[in-house]
């Protein structure tokens, strides 16, 4: 696992005894999260390259060290207390800081100085990293009037995410990809099927033929990852080009992330992807896309669903059904408290498709996604109250979330496809942002 590489800075003209204590018991409490540099003095810091400057002990001289801070390109991290946070002596010190145009991250708890931690090493292995997408008839599929208006596959989308955070997109052919599955011998079908059985639990109605196309597509995968080092996350156009495969990568996502950590986007959706990679790497916190279809849409969002009415609630403006592709949403089986790999549910992938039936546990989430400016996350922070099941629908088993303000929350939603993190998060989602290099907005 990379690991973030913090410069220990100490102000005083040598290192007293004070920030070598204090130094020593961060590099206990970081556990494996940290390569450590040789620590330099504030005058030096700006030409060692680094992740991250940490100064683990505050005093006066930081008021006369402000062109010296200034001069800091890199996140500058205050762990002063032996607790792995900031001490509260030094919240003065922050504050003259920040009026003169110089942030600082500083944690409130040890959670917070892990999270700054591995978010440091998320952003070089973004700038390390490639995503995939696999893709070859952008919007020509089925429903084109719906698929033609998503900025994800747009040229400035993939420059937007390439300038922001230096990750590589590389776009490859759906159909490739299933000549390549297609061409696996037989033999190696059937012995991955054989090793996942019992331990992937699948419905009854889920035929073997379904269960080796969609092993098929898994292998594929494996081979075309074998090959391509530093892949971070994949996606495909599987709904829009559903005629190119008899099958759907549900079941692929989930035991590629289960054995690799490789995180998936459905529809080849980048901003999703990206968004789920920078959560689950830093906060370690499940993390998966869904559609929204807030209640204040009414018909739009029960026609799509082929759902009768919304479940009765007080204040229904502020109540939210998600659903994608017949279930609540894709995920991997060790996020979930029910999982079931299922038949298809939607009428435009071939009835030998799969999809999940699976449920997050009921209570806190955060709802997020990355801007299309690339710049800010947009959060809200949610409770999943219960799952909704609807007979003969597209929606078999969705999830009600509540949100604080419905009509807020609509008009300033960065997409339908949004990102589901368990857990209250958006404190955390705000301390990680800086060293990131985004902003955060709440609604």
């Amino acid at each position: 696992m990379s690991r973030a590489r913090l410069l220990p800075v100490y102000l005083e003209p040598a290192p007293s005894d004070a920030f070598r204590r204090q130094l020593d018991a961060l590099k206990l409490l970081a556990e494996d999260l940290v390569e450590w540099q040789e620590p330099v003095q504030i005058a030096s810091a700006a030409g060692v390259p680094t992740d991250a400057v940490i100064v683990p002990d505050m005093s006066g001289v930081a008021y006369r060290s402000l062109t010296e801070f200034r001069s800091i390109a890199t996140p500058i991290l205050v762990v002063t207390s032996e607790f792995g946070t900031v001490s509260m002596w030094d919240w003065e010190i922050r504050d003259y800081l920040r009026r003169r145009g110089v942030e600082t991250v500083a944690p409130t708890n040890l959670q917070e100085f892990h999270d700054i931690a591995r978010a440091l090493a998320v952003k070089t292995r973004l700038r390390e990293g490639r995503m995939l997408a696999y893709q070859d008839d952008l919007g020509a599929g089925m429903q084109p009037d719906i698929f033609k208006r998503f900025y994800w596959w747009e040229d400035e989308c993939v420059q937007d995410l390439q300038d922001a955070f230096g990750v590589t997109i590389e776009h490859r052919s759906y159909r490739g990809l299933i000549a390549r599955a297609d061409a696996i011998e037989q033999d190696r079908v059937e012995a991955e099927l054989e090793r996942i059985s019992g331990s992937v639990p699948m419905g009854g109605a889920l035929g073997r033929e379904a269960r080796l196309l969609a092993l098929r597509l898994k292998l594929a995968l494996d081979d075309e990852l074998d090959e391509t080092p530093g892949v971070l996350a994949a996606g495909i156009n599987c709904l829009n080009e559903s005629a190119t495969a008899r099958t759907t990568p549900c079941l692929a996502w989930n035991l590629l992330f289960e054995e690799r950590g490789l995180m998936w986007g459905c529809e080849a959706d980048l901003t999703s992807m990206i968004t789920q990679f920078m959560v689950w790497e830093s906060l370690r916190t499940p993390a998966i896309m869904t559609n929204l279809y807030p209640f204040l849409m009414g018909d739009a969002a029960l026609k799509h669903e082929k759902i009768p009415y919304f479940p009765p609630r007080e204040h229904p403006e502020n109540y939210i059904l998600t659903a994608h592709c017949g279930f609540s949403a894709l995920m991997p089986q060790s996020w979930a408290t029910r999982w079931t790999l299922q038949p298809p549910v939607l009428e435009i992938v071939d009835p030998l498709a799969n999809a999940i039936d699976a449920e997050l546990p009921l209570g806190d989430l955060t709802i997020a996604k990355i801007t299309s400016t690339m710049d800010s996350f947009v959060v809200t922070p949610a409770q999943l109250t219960n799952y909704e099941q609807y007979e003969n629908s597209d929606c078999l088993n969705g999830a009600v979330l509540r949100v604080e303000d419905g009509y807020r929350f609509e008009e300033h939603l960065a997409s339908h496809h949004a990102v589901l993190c368990v857990g209250d998060i958006v404190r955390r989602l705000d301390v990680i942002s800086g060293v990131l290099g985004v902003s955060m907005t709440r609604i």
